[in-house]
C-alpha cells in the first residue's frame, strides 16, 4: 500500500508540472504572435529609414568612420528566462574568434547570458532584458544609456549585435555602429532632397534614428527567438514528462494488482481457517 501511494504521489506531482509547462508554453506562443505583429511594424520603420537614408546620401554621400584604434563592442542579446536549451550557449559561440591583441568588449542584455559572463574581463556591462514585448523601450532606453556612458569611458566606438533570428533557427551578426558602411548608391532621383536643416545636422539626426528603430527591430527579434526555442523546449520537457507518467501509470497497476493479490490470499487463508476451526 505504502510503494503504491508513492507512486500516486509522483504520478501527481508529475501531473501538476506537466500542467505547469503546459501553461508556460501557451504564453511563449501567445508571445510570439503578439511579437511578430510588432517585428513586421518595425521592420516597416527600419526599411522607411534606410531609404531615406539611401536618397539622402545619393547626393551627399558620407561614409561615418572611426579610428584604427577604436575599441569594438559587441551587444549580444540573451534571453531573461530559463526554459530555452541552449539559447545563450550558441550566443556565445557564434562570437568571432579573439584577437589577443585588442579583445572586443562585451554588452550582454538579459539576465540569464549576464549569469554566464560575470567576471569575464570581457565584459563591461549586463543588462535585464525584456520578459515581454511590452518592456522592450524601457530595456532599449537603459541599453542607450549604457551605450552612452561606453562612449563617455572609451571614445568613438564600433558595435555589432549579436542575435537569434526570429524562428531561432542561427545566429545574425549586423554592424550597427558605424552604419551604412556601403558605397552611396546612385540618385533615385533627379533633384537632392529640400532640407530645413544643415546635411551634418540632418544625417546625424537620421543616424539617431535609425539605431533606435535597429535596436527595437533586434530586441523584438531575439525575444520571438527566444520564446520559439522555449515552446521547443517546452515541448520536449513535457514529452518526457508523460513517458514518466505512463511508466509510472504501469507502474502503480502492477502494485495494486499486487495488493488485489495479498487481499485475496488474505481472504482465502480466513476462509480455510474458519472452515477448520468449523465456523
Amino acid at each position: 500500500m505504502t510503494a503504491r501511494r508513492e507512486v500516486e504521489r509522483q504520478l501527481k506531482t508529475l501531473d501538476d508540472i506537466r500542467g505547469i509547462m503546459g501553461s508556460m508554453k501557451t504564453l511563449a506562443l501567445l508571445e510570439t504572435r503578439k511579437l511578430a505583429r510588432r517585428l513586421a511594424a518595425q521592420n516597416r520603420v527600419a526599411e522607411s529609414i534606410e531609404a531615406a537614408a539611401a536618397d539622402f546620401r545619393g547626393f551627399f554621400p558620407r561614409t561615418p568612420s572611426l579610428p584604427e584604434d577604436s575599441p569594438h563592442v559587441h551587444l549580444l542579446f540573451g534571453s531573461e528566462r530559463g526554459f530555452c536549451g541552449d539559447f545563450n550557449e550558441t550566443l556565445l559561440q557564434a562570437l568571432p574568434p579573439t584577437d589577443t591583441s585588442r579583445p572586443p568588449l562585451l554588452l550582454a542584455v538579459g539576465r540569464k547570458l549576464g549569469a554566464r559572463l560575470e567576471g569575464d574581463p570581457r565584459a563591461v556591462a549586463l543588462l535585464d532584458g525584456a520578459s515581454v514585448a511590452e518592456e522592450v523601450e524601457q530595456i532599449l532606453n537603459r541599453l542607450v544609456d549604457t551605450l552612452t556612458t561606453l562612449q563617455q569611458r572609451y571614445g568613438a566606438f564600433s558595435l555589432s549585435a549579436v542575435y537569434h533570428r526570429a524562428d531561432a533557427n542561427g545566429i545574425r551578426t549586423v554592424r550597427v555602429l558605424p552604419p551604412f558602411q556601403e558605397s552611396p548608391p546612385p540618385p533615385r532621383f533627379a533633384y537632392p532632397p529640400r532640407l530645413t536643416l544643415e546635411p551634418e545636422t540632418f544625417f546625424a539626426a537620421l543616424l539617431d534614428h535609425y539605431l533606435f528603430a535597429a535596436l527595437h527591430a533586434m530586441a523584438y527579434t531575439s525575444l520571438m527567438a527566444e520564446n520559439h526555442r522555449r515552446m521547443e523546449h517546452l515541448e520536449g520537457a513535457v514529452q518526457h514528462l508523460e513517458q514518466d507518467a505512463e511508466e509510472l501509470a504501469r507502474r502503480r497497476n502492477i502494485l495494486r494488482q499486487e495488493e488485489i493479490t495479498e487481499e485475496i490470499e488474505v481472504i482465502m487463508l480466513s476462509v480455510e481457517a474458519a472452515h477448520k476451526t468449523g465456523f
